[in-house]
């Protein structure tokens, strides 16, 4: 899919790439979704399948406080409070810790909702909103939000379906 230059291109690649993760999240089993057996966002680290489910909601909800801080009048500290770009790594095993007491189910019930919010976020803009001018640096706010949703749905959707064939996971 190329990249969302609208309001109608950002929800359909938000939409489509979270209902591909979804589907193989939901075919994995329960059993399963604790062991460390993936690669991790952190060169040399391993991840869980909830581990993948906690980074997607972070960013989700990253992206959910940025707006919130915007539309309070205030700046938000993109990526995140103490975090540069350079250490993604470092943010991602935050957003494992975040979540870690929470089941496999909780976290597929939290990710759904947030992006819920998400796509609510964006059918409250219009196109001149999302895409009329930059929002942060020289990304415009709908370049954000599918570099921090749609993009992390895409890719995640990449990495179980890679774990799921080395597991001999249908």
């Amino acid at each position: 899919m190329p990249v969302p230059k609208s309001k109608n291109t950002l929800l359909a690649a938000i939409e489509g790439n979270y209902q591909k993760v979804r589907l193989e999240l939901e075919s994995i089993p329960d059993a399963l979704t604790r062991t460390k057996s993936m690669p991790g966002h952190r060169k040399d680290t391993m991840m869980s399948v909830c581990n993948l489910v906690s980074y997607l909601i972070g960013w989700g909800e990253l992206v959910l406080k940025w707006h919130r801080k915007r539309d309070r009048g205030g700046e938000p500290d993109i990526p995140e409070t103490g975090f540069k770009w350079t250490e993604l790594g470092q943010l991602a095993q935050k957003f494992y810790a975040d979540y870690k007491t929470e089941d496999f189910g909780s976290l597929l019930r939290r990710l759904e909702k947030t992006k819920g919010r998400i796509v609510q976020l964006v059918e409250s803009k219009d196109d001149k909103a999302l895409y009329g001018s930059p929002w942060y640096r020289k990304c415009t706010m709908g370049q954000m939000i599918q570099l921090n949703t749609a993009s992390p749905y895409r890719n995640a959707h990449g990495r179980l379906r890679r774990w799921k064939k080395a597991q001999g996971l249908p």
